[in-house]
């Protein structure tokens, strides 16, 4: 039998998921299973769990054929545990390094008494919280032995939850505890538990970290469920009234059950405004049904509620909570105030404008800021005036972009009359990057979110974590603009996962495969000949085309990694270099520093400002980049890819990446120019050993991608028809990853 069973129930957290395993196998105590309960999760969680089990025997997969909830998903697992000591684990929190080594050490030391409590931290998603409000509690029970709730009530006040805690299983067993189902599960099993133990000790050591998810998480979701608290506690009483043994344990119980239920009420993100006085009545009806007569309330703000709901309707607990959030907040200033009513004032004239009915014909598109006709957007559009024509489509484009608009174009500039006519009543919203803060969402719009490709670099969220690649980013902000997505497209699961994490909002990924690749992955052998002869390449060239990406290390984000001019002359007379640049570099001093002179001279071609990139794909021979989402699109061409990666070290350390590109990239790596150039004289950057890395990176990127992805989103979102799974031409059908059975798994909600 190992010594430590980790119950880890799952469900919906596949941004997580990983993290939170890796955290109890990665740890140097390693006498430890873990038993992962898939209840029945929607998203991709099922696959990551069996892929852990195959690489880790330590890992058992229990899949539940039906969503149980949390409370019963810890029981199945429960039933499978071995371990001397039984933890349970959220999945989408972790265990910080060394946790089950010191936990080890201090059940022995304490010779293994029945429940060993630890603490914790609160992690947000826009950073680490501070000391938790039981580690006054935890060191002073660190310097005793071990000790029970009887003598020592105090510890009744520990964070009411499973997984600060390692159970002696047998102790779990004799005492028969389960948790029920609903909201507020972990509350009667913590207070049984803690009283029935007759020796319990304290770790003073932060074992988990707990994470405040930014949207998703049931505590934080306002409704009827929380209501589940008081048959929570009425079992809890239920058992207590059949243990006379334990009837001292009753006063404490019920005021800890009341300061529960009145922090709960009191929670807006809990217990909705028309709710609370119903909420509040059940919690007076608990109060006659179960206080104990030797009950004395604590003498604090708390105690005065609890002494209320002897005598008192809600509208007196009301009057008092009022009084004290007024007295709170009656210094806080005047800039809160002006904030708010400069946000109001901004949005008067939308919300006017709000009140007429929506346009199911109209959609509003913009893609990259404005900046015109491009990208994932561009691609639903045509496909849309195919399949949709009913549905008219309006362009939002800046005012210096007007001109380059194809012919027949309807389009409007930001924050004119007729565009904030039509943010108003615009049904279909559709863009790859968030749309400004003004326009609200109305109920029954439908908002696509395109991305800009598949993430190697952090993004949103996970830029937190770096400080220098978020300079002048309003994370917070992004995150409420996101939080109008209905619908995230996505090429492939790495994306999805991604997206999941770096943006903790509610929205439904579509695994549709990426829009404008449809151009890619559709192409004949002779669509880049046209783009070749207006860019000026001669027959029979082999075009190379280098797209850099921008870097957060260098102020302006440009860095000169290849010297354009001699990698063009060792190229040779039979290639043509074709540069495109990072579309933020491209009114930078980049261009500056001898690009537009170089392409002045011929001796390459600067297509940094050709609007559609899929055209510069489809002309070249060969894509070399450094860490440009490019390669993903390219990879769907099955040509090939060069990494150009000599400051890899310094772009991860600066901008964060989602993986080791030199590690699992699509082509050779070079890290040095003598690398690049003696791969392109040797001929090696096509050879078999290019091809075979290429397959495998297609397999895994270009998942969805099948050629009707757009076709895709227009038939699911315009016109209501279910959701076709990738076809023939996909990667998910051609091998790796197999095809979605059904057009339902194709869709999961963050």
């Amino acid at each position: 039998m190992p010594r430590f069973s980790v119950i880890v129930p799952v469900f919906k957290v596949q941004g997580y998921l990983r993290e939170c395993l890796d955290s109890v196998l990665e740890q140097s105590f390693v006498d430890v299973e873990v038993i992962a309960v898939d209840d029945r999760s929607p998203d991709g969680c099922g696959a990551i769990l069996d892929g852990y089990a195959e690489r880790d025997p330590r890992v058992r997969v229990l899949h539940l054929p039906e969503n149980v909830g949390l409370g019963r998903a810890r029981n199945a697992g429960l039933e499978q545990a071995g371990g001397d000591y039984v933890l349970f684990l959220d999945s989408d929190d972790h265990y910080t390094p060394g946790l089950l080594a010191a936990v080890a050490a201090r059940l022995d030391a304490t010779g293994d008494p029945d429940i060993l409590v630890f603490d914790h931290v609160r992690t947000h998603w826009w950073g680490r919280g501070g000391q938790s409000k039981s580690a006054g509690l935890l060191a002073a029970g660190a310097a005793l032995d071990t000790f029970d709730v009887r003598e020592h009530p105090q510890y009744l006040h520990l964070f009411l939850v499973a997984w600060n805690k390692a159970y002696r299983r047998s102790f779990l067993l004799a005492h028969g505890l389960r948790y029920e189902p609903g909201l507020y599960e972990d509350a009667p099993v913590t207070y049984r538990s803690m009283v029935l133990a007759g020796r319990i000790a304290c770790l003073d050591r932060i074992g988990v970290e707990y994470r405040q998810r930014r949207q998703g998480a049931i505590t934080r979701t306002p409704g009827r469920r929380h209501f589940d608290i008081f048959p929570q506690y009425e079992g809890l009483f239920a058992f207590l009234a059949q243990r006379p043994d334990l009837a001292w344990a009753r006063p404490l119980l019920f005021e800890r059950a009341l300061d529960h239920m009145l922090f709960v009420l009191a929670c807006e993100d809990r217990v909705t405004p028309a709710d609370r006085p119903d909420f509040h009545r059940e919690i007076r009806s608990f109060h006659r049904r179960h206080l104990p007569a030797d009950f004395t309330p604590p003498a604090d703000a708390r105690g005065a509620e609890m002494r209320l709901l002897a005598t008192a309707p809600y509208a007196s607990y009301a009057v008092l909570r009022g009084l004290r959030t007024l007295r709170g907040t009656a210094g806080a200033g005047g800039r809160r105030v002006a904030r708010t009513v400069s946000r109001a004032t901004r949005r008067t004239s939308h919300a006017v404008r709000s009140g007429f009915p929506l346009d199911p014909q109209l959609a509003l598109y913009s893609a990259s800021h404005h900046r015109g006709v491009t990208g994932d957007p561009a691609a639903l559009y045509a496909k849309a005036r195919e399949l949709a024509p009913h549905i008219h489509g309006v362009w939002v484009v800046r005012q210096d972009a007007v001109d380059s608009l194809p012919p027949g174009v309807d389009h409007v500039t930001p924050g004119s009359r007729r565009y904030h006519a039509l943010t108003a009543q615009a049904t279909y919203w559709v863009n790859n990057v968030n749309w400004p803060g003004t326009p609200a969402k109305r109920p029954g719009s439908v908002h696509i979110h395109t991305h800009q490709g598949t993430p190697l670099k952090y993004m949103a969220a996970d830029l937190l974590t770096k400080p220098g690649a978020r300079h002048g980013l309003d994370v917070p902000r992004m995150l409420r603009r996101a939080d109008r997505w209905d619908y995230s497209l996505v090429a492939n699961r790495h994306s999805e996962l991604v997206w999941d994490r770096a943006y903790p909002c509610h929205f439904t990924s579509l695994r549709t495969g990426s829009p404008r690749n449809d151009a890619l992955v559709n192409a004949g052998a002779d669509d880049g000949r046209a783009v070749r002869a207006r860019l000026g390449v001669p027959d029979g060239r082999t075009v190379v085309l280098y797209a850099p990406t921008r870097r957060e290390y260098r102020r302006g984000g440009h860095v000169e990694r290849i010297d354009l001019a001699r990698f063009a002359a060792d190229l040779g007379p039979d290639h043509t270099l074709v540069v495109r640049l990072h579309p933020s570099l491209a009114t930078g001093p980049a261009r500056g520093l001898g690009l537009t002179e170089l392409h002045r001279r011929g001796v390459l071609i600067d297509a940094t400002d050709e609007p559609h990139v899929e055209d510069l794909m489809l002309a070249s021979d060969v894509l070399l980049t450094d860490y440009s989402a490019l390669m993903f699109d390219y990879a769907n061409l099955d040509r090939p890819i060069v990494v150009h990666a000599d400051d890899w070290e310094a772009y991860a350390a600066s901008r964060g990446a989602y993986f080791d590109i030199t590690a699992e990239a699509p082509g050779h790596v070079s890290r040095s120019y003598r690398e690049l150039a003696s791969l392109f004289a040797s001929g090696a950057w096509r050879d078999e050993e290019a091809a075979r890395l290429r397959a495998a990176f297609r397999d895994r990127f270009c998942e969805f991608d099948d050629g009707r992805a757009a076709e895709r989103v227009v038939r699911t979102l315009m016109l209501g028809e279910d959701l076709l799974p990738p076809g023939p031409g996909s990667a998910a059908a051609l091998g790796g990853l197999p095809a979605p059975a059904s057009g339902r798994d194709l869709l999961t909600s963050s």
